[in-house]
């Protein structure tokens, strides 16, 4: 696999950093393409443009970025990779096993960001003990979505609990509200399954489940517990939910024909550009029975390995970039996650962020700070893709029980 010297993102982001005049054209491998994320590559875009730069977009749609990924490898086979693409979790060091990624140690160093990140962030963003990404941002992926005047028409609260849920979403049905808003999308599938898995079996079970993928654990009665729970949840979806995009399913929430929506902050990026208030329009709470934990899925920014040295300097300015508190700023604002840089100032955040940030500081002194296993960020991708097809065959099928899924789940577990 060998890179290109093509201007990209990197390029173009460095010379700015560098107050270098000479302008160029700028590539990177997103996958942000709904309202919310648009407007946050957009900021990225325009503050290039300020520069003087051409930006080309190489955005690939699909929420989850699998279509991404399938785009990347072609072009990395192909001797085409850009500079800087879109990567995350176990994924990046399986690029890097690769040979391709670049080390950008001197700017972490430089930068101090072993003492601007936590260890559990950190760790994710090395290879071999050298970083080579850039973190962008910090997704909490455990969080309900609820609009609060079908819950008012529904007279029920808000749940806290599994049983509250259910409580809630029956009084929705009754007052003709669909319950909860779905995606018929695998990946939506494995994101309300990870929830509920959270939220059932608790931080431990989590941990040693669907991280450690431990069999026991996978086997267990607890297990059948969370594929029950999760497969009652889909008796209060519509039967338009297959195939469906995360951000319509977002749209039925912030228009009120659904009550709630289990999904990452990614969601509140829909309501903050549909010109929704947090608390007042709507209602951001841990999923239920996981108040205590966050599960995070972080974006981060692949740095390939470059032979032009022009262009090898730029990256390494965009590695800075990406981690400088205007950027960590803007960014997240529009996207509706947190900075993954500790000690920002959040005056400028809504109280879902500030709620955020509080939680993912709290629970990565606590232990309860866990990779989103539905995100990528917690078993190599092989394993993970393989437990995610189970888990959504089981949401689909009316003849799979709990039993025959937890087997597969565990068989599926030994992927490699």
């Amino acid at each position: 696999m060998k890179n290109t010297p093509i201007r990209t993102l990197a390029a173009a982001a460095a010379l700015a950093a560098c107050g270098i005049a000479q302008a160029g054209e700028v590539e990177v491998l997103h996958w942000w393409t709904s309202g919310g994320e648009a407007k946050a590559a957009a900021a990225l875009k325009a503050s290039m443009q300020a520069k003087g730069h051409t930006w080309k977009d190489f955005a690939v749609a699909g929420g989850g970025g699998d279509s991404a990924m399938t785009v990347l490898k072609s072009r990395v086979v192909s001797g085409n990779a850009p500079a800087a693409a879109q990567i995350k979790g176990p994924a990046l060091q399986e690029w890097a096993a690769e040979g391709v990624l670049a080390n950008i140690d001197d700017v972490a160093k430089a930068e101090k960001w072993d003492s601007l990140l936590p260890k559990a962030v950190a760790d994710v963003m090395k290879y071999k003990g050298s970083y080579i990404a850039a973190p962008v941002n910090v997704h909490r992926v455990n969080w309900l979505w609820a609009n609060p005047e079908a819950f008012k028409k529904a007279g029920t609260k808000v749940p806290t609990t599994w049983d509250e849920f259910f409580v809630a979403a029956e009084a929705l049905k009754k007052a003709g509200i669909i319950p909860v808003a779905h995606g018929g999308q695998n990946w939506q599938d494995f994101t309300t399954f990870e929830s509920v898995a959270l939220g059932v079996g608790g931080t431990d079970f989590y941990r040693k489940a669907l991280v450690q993928l431990d069999p026991a654990t996978l086997n267990s009665a607890t297990m059948e517990k969370v594929l029950s729970t999760f497969k009652r949840v889909k008796t209060y979806t519509d039967k338009n939910a297959p195939g469906r995009d995360w951000n319509l399913a977002t749209a039925m929430v912030i228009k009120g024909e659904a009550g709630m929506q289990l999904m990452g902050d990614w969601a509140k990026g829909e309501f903050v550009a549909a010109g929704k208030v947090p608390g007042k329009d709507f209602i951001c709470a841990p999923a239920p029975g996981t108040a205590q934990a966050f599960t995070f899925n972080i974006d981060s920014f692949a740095m390939f390995k470059l032979k032009n040295a022009e262009n090898t300097k730029a990256q390494k300015a965009l590695a800075a970039a990406i981690m400088s508190p205007e950027f960590q700023e803007v960014f997240n604002l529009n996207k509706g996650s947190i900075p993954v840089r500790l000690g920002m100032n959040m005056d400028k955040f809504d109280d879902c962020a500030k709620q955020s940030a509080k939680d993912f500081v709290a629970t990565s002194k606590s232990g309860g700070l866990l990779p989103s296993i539905a995100h990528g960020m917690a078993v190599p991708p092989a394993v993970e893709g393989a437990i995610k097809d189970v888990v959504s065959q089981y949401w689909n099928s009316d003849k799979m029980s709990a039993k025959d899924a937890m087997a597969r789940i565990a068989n599926a577990a030994k992927a490699q």
